[in-house]
């Protein structure tokens, strides 16, 4: 094969804004992505709109040793070795685990909201599934190929910057997945260019991002983008569609990269991988992307075995990322225009197992935070002896909070997002 061709087929397949080429040419042979000389002439949309920081837990965090029943001997009769028997105390039963202390901080001074129980019903544990049934905001017994964040593109964000949605990691959600795509996703602000094996050379990446920018289709020698579907039929849909997906992909990426290149964090951040995701999304805050949606995660939470000293390990790096990530917002003075949301595909059985661990379960808490919640304990404590098949059951049903997020935080309708209504939660 022409290696040319090879090179732009793999530039395709694999650029990451949002997967639009691999997902949507099908679709998007009727229409344009964007009209480029519209997207020039606007004010960046959403520069000071609210944003949505969803923060990924993957693995099912254990949500006992996060938020500790310190006060129930159910507790400590399910867990005589991993128990967590001085948590900090939030109120007079339970507490958050002990490495939590800048999350305290952040409860103490009215900016963190703790949502008790949360699952949904029928729940499932496997994480391929469950994660699909939190990313799409689905039912358990349905499946949906459109993720809750794509529909909220979809039915919200039309004709706004490509950036709408910015994810900092190697594949695209599927929370992102949309009728229509947006959003973007990337490691790093250098890889936002495009993936392929030319991606150790930057001279040859960027000269090659830049020539599938160019007039294409006059001719198809040199392997140009028209060969991509065999011989230009004129300049039609399909080559329209191709330059102006690779021209969109060019200016997000030139944003993204002007703001990265001359900003720099007034905090000190901590050495992890989410902590570098978290001063990314900072620096993009700062820097004026007009991005909505930015989405992070941290994996690791599958603790099968041993589970003491990685779930702490886990705890102090979600603790010490936030706590950076809080400070930079405040000393940007953007901090009242963000709210961060974790989420974890399912929580762990309230009995450990054989192995110093604890295997697949259900219901578990999460945490909101931002200068604009309504603090507090929200929901209810699930039962750790009225439990199911050995999982605690749900209180709160997921979807509340996310139309508690869309309603009362980014002020858009729930049910073209959700499907149907949930009732929502005063955090916000």
């Amino acid at each position: 094969m022409n290696k040319t061709l090879h090179t732009r087929r793999g530039f395709l397949r694999t650029s990451l804004l949002g997967g639009a080429v691999a997902w949507t040419v099908p679709i998007f042979l009727e229409r344009t992505f964007f009209t480029l000389d519209a997207m020039a002439s606007q004010e960046p949309m959403g520069k000071d709109s609210p944003i949505l920081v969803v923060l990924q837990l993957a693995g099912g965090n254990d949500g006992l040793n996060t938020l500790v029943p310190f006060t129930d001997d159910a507790y400590f009769r399910a867990r005589p070795g991993i128990a967590i028997r001085e948590p900090l105390k939030i109120n007079d039963a339970i507490g958050l685990n002990p490495k939590l202390t800048g999350l305290r901080g952040l409860y103490d001074d009215g900016n963190l909201a703790i949502i008790q129980g949360v699952g949904y019903p029928n729940p499932n544990r496997s994480h391929f599934r469950s994660t699909e049934i939190w990313q799409t905001a689905s039912d358990a017994d349905k499946t949906d190929s459109h993720g809750w964040l794509g529909r909220y593109f979809d039915s919200c964000c039309q004709g706004e910057d490509p950036a709408v949605g910015v994810s900092i990691g190697s594949q695209t959600p599927q929370a992102f997945a949309a009728a229509e795509p947006k959003g973007i996703s990337f490691t790093q602000p250098e890889q936002f260019r495009f993936a392929s094996e030319k991606a150790s050379d930057p001279a040859a990446a960027e000269e090659f991002f830049r020539s599938v920018n160019e007039t294409a289709g006059e001719s198809n020698e040199g392997g140009s983008i028209g060969m991509l579907q065999g011989h230009s039929q004129g300049g039609g849909d399909t080559m329209d569609f191709l330059r102006r997906t690779a021209l969109d992909a060019q200016m997000s990426s030139d944003k993204v990269l002007a703001i990265t290149r001359k900003s720099k964090a007034p905090v000190s951040y901590p050495s992890s991988n989410l902590a570098s995701s978290l001063n990314l999304v900072a620096r993009l805050i700062g820097g004026g992307m007009p991005t909505r949606v930015y989405y992070v995660s941290q994996g690791g939470y599958d603790t099968h075995s041993n589970q003491t000293g990685s779930h702490d390990r886990l705890m102090a790096e979600l603790d010490s990322s936030l706590a950076a990530f809080v400070a930079d917002l405040k000393a940007q003075g953007n901090f009242q225009r963000v709210v961060l949301m974790t989420f974890s595909e399912f929580g762990r059985r309230v009995a450990e197992n054989g192995s110093g661990g604890t295997d697949h379960g259900a219901a578990a808490p999460l945490f909101v935070a931002g200068g604009a919640i309504k603090p507090g304990l929200y929901g209810k404590a699930p039962s750790l002896i009225d439990v199911h098949d050995g999982d605690l059951i749900h209180n709160t049903d997921f979807r509340s909070v996310y139309a508690s997020v869309l309603q009362n935080w980014l002020k858009v309708p729930v049910e073209p997002i959700l499907h149907r209504a949930f009732p929502t939660i005063g955090f916000v």
